[in-house]
Formats: C-alpha cells, sequence, structure tokens
C-alpha cells in the first residue's frame, strides 16, 4: 500500500495569521509537523502543500518536499488534492491513501499516522479514518475550538460538533468526551469523490468538513489514540503547546 502524508498550510489564517511560521521552541510550527510526521517508517513520504512562498522556502530549507498550490482553495482536502495530484504527475503512479496532516498539530507523533492508516489493512470498505482523543477537562468540551465528536458501537461517526456533545445538562456529570484530532487518512479516489461532494447544511453550521460524508450517508471510521497532543488555533493555544513540549523526546531526533 502506497502512502504518503501531506500538511495543508497556508499564512493568511483568519483566527491567526502567519500560524504556520510562528515558532514554538525557536523552530516554526510547521517544522515540528514536518520533522514529526517523517519519522513515521509507514509513509513513502511527507508533502508540505501551500500557496505561500514562505513556507515553500523554508521546507525547502530544512530538506522537505514542498508542493505549491492555488490561492483559491478554502478547504485543506480542496489543497491537498490538488497537492496529490501533483505528486502522482512527478512520481509516475498513484497513491493508495493519502493522510492529511493539519499543520497546527505540533506535538503528533509518528505512532499516531501508524494508527490511523492500521484500519485499511483489515477492511476494504472503510474509505476515511480520523483520529480522536478523550477530552480530559469540562474547560476543553466546552472549547468551540475543540471539534468534539460521537461515535457508534461501530467506533464510526454520528455526529461532529463544536459544540459539547452529547449533553450534559440532562441529569448525567459524566458522559463521553471525544474530540477530532486532524490526522485524516482517505483512499485515493474517494478524497477526490470527497471534493466533488456539494457542502452539507450542517457542514456549514458545524464548521467541520466531515459531516459532509455522514449527511450523504456514507461513514467516518474513528479511531481512538490518546496520546495527549494539542491543536495551536490561538495565542494561548500556542503557549500551553510550547509548555507541554518541554522535555519532548522527539524534539532531540529533528535533523536540524
Amino acid at each position: 500500500m502506497k502512502v504518503i502524508a501531506i500538511i495543508p498550510a497556508r499564512m493568511n489564517s483568519s483566527r491567526f495569521p502567519g500560524k504556520p511560521m510562528t515558532k514554538i521552541h525557536g523552530i516554526p510550527m510547521i517544522g515540528h509537523c514536518f520533522y514529526r510526521i517523517k519519522m513515521c517508517k509507514d509513509l513513502l513520504e511527507v508533502y508540505v502543500a501551500t500557496c505561500d512562498d514562505e513556507i515553500v522556502n523554508y521546507i525547502e530549507s530544512i530538506g522537505g518536499n514542498a508542493i505549491m498550490t492555488s490561492t483559491s482553495h478554502e478547504r485543506a482536502t480542496d489543497r491537498t488534492a490538488e497537492a496529490m495530484i501533483k505528486i502522482e504527475e512527478m512520481t509516475g503512479g498513484n497513491i493508495d491513501v493519502v493522510v492529511m496532516v493539519q499543520g497546527d498539530e505540533p506535538m503528533i507523533t509518528p505512532e499516531m499516522i501508524t494508527d490511523a492508516i492500521q484500519p485499511f489493512d483489515n477492511a476494504d470498505t472503510i474509505n476515511v479514518v480520523n483520529l480522536m482523543a478523550n477530552i480530559k477537562s469540562v474547560e476543553e468540551f466546552e472549547d468551540p475550538n475543540e471539534v468534539k465528536v460521537v461515535v457508534d458501537n461501530e467506533s464510526n461517526a454520528v455526529y461532529f460538533s463544536r459544540e459539547p456533545i452529547p449533553s450534559r445538562k440532562k441529569g448525567y456529570d459524566t458522559v463521553p468526551m471525544l474530540k477530532q484530532v486532524c490526522v485524516i487518512p482517505f483512499k485515493r479516489d474517494y478524497l477526490l469523490k470527497f471534493n466533488k461532494m456539494e457542502e452539507t447544511e450542517l457542514e456549514r453550521i458545524e464548521s467541520v468538513d466531515m459531516m459532509r460524508i455522514i449527511e450523504n450517508g456514507e461513514k467516518v471510521h474513528m479511531v481512538l489514540n490518546d496520546t495527549t497532543t494539542y491543536s495551536v488555533d490561538t495565542e494561548q493555544d500556542k503557549r500551553n503547546v510550547e509548555n507541554s513540549m518541554v522535555g519532548d523526546l522527539l524534539l532531540a531526533k529533528y535533523k536540524l
């Protein structure tokens, strides 16, 4: 199985402009993502897909592969798909699975990538996988920047929301509190199919693109991984990540 990872990234983030190049322990955030994903031995290669020269120049300066993509993309999946097609043209062969990893996950580990792609070995019917993790505090559960997920007995997503789901307001103090972790492997053809689907109403309401799949009656398979990671959407998130990465064992393995 030919598996690559693509990290879509752009400087013009509405919530945190310049986020990919903001430094954490002296290294741009996109660099942390690249170095750590590159350590996964299950990947043929890792690419960064971007429309910004600053990101391209940085990734190439550390020996990485950057793919320049259109400035018009609003969704990470569109940017990832464009990059995948360009990579196939460059390498002369089709990819089987592309792992889309958001560039604001600087604490990702190689094992998370391995866990995310493992279901494809056992089930031909799985087309897309998301990692999920347990939420460890009510504050995080109520944070609208965290995408929450409810799953069925087969670990398929029932619903995604930025609201706290399931409800704690019906007399239950303890409910399953799970969040989406933006490590999302797609089968090649399914990524292209996904991007051809019309945007759906609940996708817009929740601002979660995986809802498009559920609304079309298809499945998003979820894999639990309880590695402690934090995505970066705000300056405070960045400070939290910096504190959490003190003593991080993978930092010493970066090939700077």
